[in-house]
């Protein structure tokens, strides 16, 4: 059991260590990036619940499965709680903070998911968990972050509706594009999911430099 508690804990608090450790400025209090990351944990609960419902009580095309049932449902509530957990909370104060909070959510939650599977189906599985779902979900928190990050340090009210559209809508996107490829009907899909996860890790690491930059012309201007 300790085994397969490690193997399912540690990508989640690997990943997190490599994004906190990335905030040059202002680290951001341990107890809240604790707090958001129990919140991602919580969370898989309720939606393990009503996946199983709607499996249970539907028959539904394995597009809609993809993007709705599984990538919508997961990544609106992860962004309902990162908008009222963090981005409304004054320690999110500087551009970098969106990426720390969204990975935090959203590692907390692959965590769960990942150590509940592990005791489903074996600790065989762990290899391929850690390289794919538990990286996928830390990447779109921190393109949801990114955003909110956008949309909190914007005056234009234009700019910021826009920003928090794209939070939510593009995690949704790369969301069900994965799960589209990894369960559906796509035959070698490893061939497609290895450049679709070099294009998730250059698009994360992009936005993870951008607000690195955005948060360094902060903290040079006071």
């Amino acid at each position: 059991m300790f085994t397969l508690i490690s193997a399912g804990i540690a990508p989640g608090i690997a990943l997190m260590s490599f994004f906190y450790l990335k905030d040059k400025y202002e680290p951001e209090p341990i107890l809240m990036v604790v707090r958001t990351f129990l919140f991602g944990i919580l969370l898989v609960f309720p939606v393990m619940v009503l996946q199983f419902g709607i499996h249970e009580e539907m028959l539904i095309p394995d597009w809609v499965d993809a993007f709705f049932v599984s990538s919508l449902l997961e990544e609106f509530l992860k962004w309902f709680l990162l908008y009222f957990a963090a981005y409304q909370q004054i320690e999110f104060n500087d551009p970098y903070d969106g990426i720390i909070y969204g990975a935090s959510i959203s590692l907390g939650f692959a965590t769960a998911e990942n150590v509940l599977f592990l005791f489903a189906n074996g600790i065989e599985t762990a290899m391929l968990r850690a390289f794919l779902p538990v990286q996928c979900h830390a990447l779109f928190g921190v393109m949801m972050g990114y955003y909110l990050s956008r949309a909190k340090f914007t005056d234009s009210f234009k700019m910021k509706r826009k920003y928090i559209i794209y939070s939510l809508f593009i995690p949704i996107l790369y969301h069900g594009l994965y799960d589209y490829i990894i369960l559906y009907h796509i035959k070698r899909w490893i061939y497609i999911m290895f450049p679709f996860m070099l294009f998730l890790w250059w698009l994360g690491l992009r936005k993870v430099k951008h607000a690195q930059h955005a948060s360094k012309n902060i903290y040079s201007n006071k």
